[in-house]
């Protein structure tokens, strides 16, 4: 057993409901989701397999001094389907007690469907200073339930939005928590701007996204711009998978390449050499270690044109660069 989400799920399952809470609450919403869809799958575990993650924590507990993590949410129907209904609500309870959820926070527990529903009549102002507190691909999926009036609107406020008042943030604050009896107060403020717009954009597909961002070029050709600029950027091809990578690599000129992985992260490049065949991957790596310096703006050029062939192969179908629900097929 080597999978570091199974063993988390082995050990949270034998601490038993209240100490699996307290833990939870800490962890980040995609990590909380792995862990509980793992915790489902579990099945005729032996004593050996729970005594070995229990030894591998207790060695890796020992050299931490804290573990420092942020509070955040969690999608109701995974722990339902991992646990049950009763133990669900139990868990869900303590993690959501004594906590730092505000109003809005508590959104984010909620299905998409259901929170459309409660705010898709509120003010398009109101629908996106809350939208900008929540997850991107849980925004998006809001926004695609929304009229397209209200979608294009939201859209354009949200990308508008410099900051939100304390006040007016603790005013909806409290709404929000009469509404779902929720409570106290959020950690994390977010400030809405053309890089949240983007973030939320990149979960929406591709058709929605061009709606969308032909609105806003109709109202501010710059500021859609300044959009696109962020939306898909150089780095971004780190989510890109493994056979999608391979793909874009037998439309790219090696020079080209080479150019642009001037300013990539080690990360990135190494994600682009084992995509390579050896022999390949060797020479590109030779030619980039002796390549002289570069201007950015040819760097930036370079990496702009290998966007436009990943974003083609992406509305062909053939790759997917958004975390939206649209299929790919390569």
């Amino acid at each position: 057993m080597t999978d570091g989400v199974d063993k988390s799920a082995i050990f949270l399952m034998s601490l038993g409901e209240a100490e699996a809470a307290a833990v939870l609450k800490y962890l980040e919403p995609k990590e909380v989701q792995k862990i509980s869809a793992a915790m489902m799958k579990l099945k005729n575990l032996s004593r050996d397999e729970i005594a070995e993650v229990f030894q591998e924590f207790m060695i890796s507990a020992s050299s931490k001094t804290t573990i420092g993590m942020d509070s955040s949410d969690y999608i109701r129907n995974m722990l339902t389907q991992a646990l049950g209904d009763d133990k669900a609500s139990g868990l869900l309870d303590r993690i959501m007690h004594n906590s730092d959820t505000s109003g809005i926070e508590s959104l984010k527990w909620m299905d998409p469907g259901a929170v459309a529903e409660m705010i898709g009549n509120e003010h398009p102002q109101i629908i996106a200073t809350i939208l900008v507190h929540l997850e991107p691909d849980q925004a998006a999926e809001i926004l695609k339930m929304l009229t397209e009036r209200t979608r294009n609107d939201v859209m354009l406020r949200i990308s508008t939005l410099d900051g939100v008042q304390p006040l007016a943030l603790r005013e909806l604050n409290d709404v929000l928590s009469k509404l779902m009896a929720g409570g106290g107060t959020g950690k994390k403020t977010l400030h809405g701007g053309v890089e949240t717009a983007a973030e939320i954009l990149n979960f929406m597909g591709h058709n929605l996204e061009a709606e969308i961002m032909e609105n806003v070029r109709g109202y501010d050709p710059e500021l859609a711009q300044k959009i696109e600029d962020k939306m898909f950027v150089f780095e971004n091809l780190m989510d890109i998978d493994d056979r999608g990578i391979q793909l874009i690599l037998r439309e790219v000129q090696s020079e080209s390449l080479i150019i642009a992985l001037k300013a990539a992260s080690e990360e990135l490049r190494e994600k682009i050499f084992k995509n390579m065949s050896a022999r390949a991957s060797e020479m590109m790596r030779e030619d980039l270690e002796a390549k002289g310096p570069v201007k950015l703006s040819e760097v930036e050029a370079n990496q702009k044109e290998i966007l436009k062939i990943v974003r083609r192969l992406a509305d062909e179908g053939q790759i997917s660069i958004g975390g939206g629900n649209e299929e790919a097929y390569v």
